[in-house]
């Protein structure tokens, strides 16, 4: 089982000593990844909307370099938030210079609030869905070395580059549990699925994803299956959630992050993996 942390608040004293601080005890405790939140204003249920947000992959960029093995993504990136390519290209800059630690998670976009106070694309749910999978398109033309033109409903490329090609071919995961059309796209492009811990289990949400895979021809077995729950409760819950078919633990927590809280995962993650 991974274990991973998720960093959704900002609001230290000093955000920058004590992000360093949070994400090197993350790296020496054997946190598998790092992820933060890709909003431009602050989306935590306990923080305000005023609170400091940090952008994503700015963030990313300047943790690679204070890190040296842990891996590293947004949780999640909205697919209308930025151009494919612009995207794109942001990931694979951050997995060229970690060395090949960067994830690419990405969703259809939800924040509505967001997108109206700060000027954010955010289209209706169907169209959202279709520029997801437009973009999860384009990833795969730039990853691969497919430099033909792409056309689709709503991105045109003519050339897509994609130079340098990345150090490892980032991770895809995809967060949501929409069983028509989320667990669809995992099944057919990505390499993780992201649940969450909610009363019923995540058993459901996986037996979706199955049929999906089967329908799609992918075996079910490639995708890694990870959710995300409270780091309170993980100790009594990391056995259940194994045994519903987690693989990966994303922990979230009440308020900051701090570097004891992330010292305080070390034995779960030792006894876990």
């Amino acid at each position: 089982m991974r274990i991973s942390l998720n960093i959704t608040n900002y609001s230290y004293d000093s955000i920058r000593d004590r992000l360093v601080g949070v994400v090197s005890a993350a790296d020496e405790a054997g946190i598998d990844t790092v992820w933060v939140s890709d909003h431009l204003v602050q989306a935590d249920p306990t923080a305000s909307f005023e609170e400091p947000m940090l952008e994503a992959y700015t963030t990313l960029g300047y943790l690679a370099a204070v890190t040296r093995r842990v891996r590293l993504g947004a949780m999640v990136t909205a697919a209308t938030f930025r151009a494919p390519a612009l995207l794109v290209k942001a990931v694979t800059t951050l997995d060229t210079l970690s060395g090949g630690r960067a994830w690419l998670g990405i969703g259809a976009g939800y924040q509505q609030e967001e997108a109206r106070a700060m000027g954010l694309d955010l289209p209706p749910v169907a169209e959202r869905f279709e520029r997801l999978e437009e973009t999860l398109q384009i990833a795969d033309r730039m990853w691969s070395g497919d430099e033909s033109p792409y056309a689709g409903k709503h991105y045109r490329l003519d050339r897509p580059l994609g130079h340098p090609r990345p150090a490892r071919r980032p991770k895809v995961l995809i967060g949501g549990a929409g069983e028509q059309k989320t667990l669809r796209l995992v099944a057919q492009y990505a390499d993780a699925c992201n649940l969450f811990d909610v009363p019923g289990g995540i058993r459901p949400k996986l037996d979706v994803l199955a049929r999906h895979c089967e329908a799609v021809g992918r075996p079910y077995g490639e995708i890694e299956k990870t959710v995300s729950t409270l780091a309170e409760t993980l100790p009594e819950r990391i056995e259940e959630l194994a045994e519903q078919g987690a693989e990966h633990v994303i922990v979230i927590t009440r308020g900051l992050w701090t570097e004891e809280r992330v010292a305080a995962l070390a034995p779960i993650v030792r006894t876990a993996g």
